[in-house]
């Protein structure tokens, strides 16, 4: 996060020791990582660490928020120009896996979060992210079609759950298997998120 109050070589330091966290964090887990370990990743001493954290689950924290990819992935969804809900879906859903894959550390990243800190830090994240969800919320109310009145965030946090759990799978599962589900299985995941499982005929008897 920007600290608009300190200088710009304390700004320096601090990103030096996120950054030192960060790339020691993902080779070793956090436990694992000691305060002399960061100190001497980023060149600096001990003392001068605590000069910016008061201890080292705080810079988890920072490094938890910088690092993760909704810095990257909620501009490129309010980017998105469709006119249509099911355009808007396709396009942002294609952002999203794509940035997605782009980030090998995120597993990582999560991984230390859920098993060393049992997700402590998401209520954080959540709040960070919360506005500009919001926004996109209203923004995807507002295109053309015929939207179910489902609350606004919680189409949020299906759609990103759902493309989420795609980019998952997709590290997962062995490339055999994905060669069978075919090169078009995103189309398809899109199609599910927008019209469900079940064909027309199907939904009418059942109803």
């Amino acid at each position: 996060m920007d600290q608009p109050n300190i200088s710009k070589k304390a700004q320096n330091s601090r990103a030096r020791i996120v950054e030192a966290a960060y790339q020691l964090f993902l080779r070793q887990g956090y436990h694992r990582t000691s305060m002399r370990q960061i100190s001497a990743e980023a060149g600096l001493t001990v003392g001068a660490i605590y000069n910016h954290f008061v201890n080292k689950e705080a810079i988890w924290e920072a490094v938890f928020m910088a690092k993760h990819p909704y810095r990257e992935i909620m501009p490129l969804l309010k980017s998105v120009d469709s006119p249509t809900i099911a355009g808007f879906v396709r396009q942002s859903a294609s952002h999203l896996v794509t940035e997605l894959s782009r980030r090998s550390d995120l597993l990582n990243l999560m991984f230390i979060e859920l098993v060393e800190f049992g997700g402590k830090h998401i209520p954080v994240l959540f709040q960070a992210i919360f506005p500009e969800a919001v926004q996109l919320g209203e923004t995807l109310a507002r295109k053309a079609g015929n939207l179910r009145p489902i609350p606004n965030l919680v189409l949020l946090r299906s759609f990103m759950g759902l493309f989420f759990s795609y980019y998952i799978t997709e590290i997962m599962l062995p490339e055999e298997i994905r060669r069978q589900m075919g090169s078009e299985a995103l189309d398809t995941f899109i199609d599910i998120y927008l019209y469900g499982v079940l064909d027309e005929p199907m939904r009418e008897r059942n109803d």
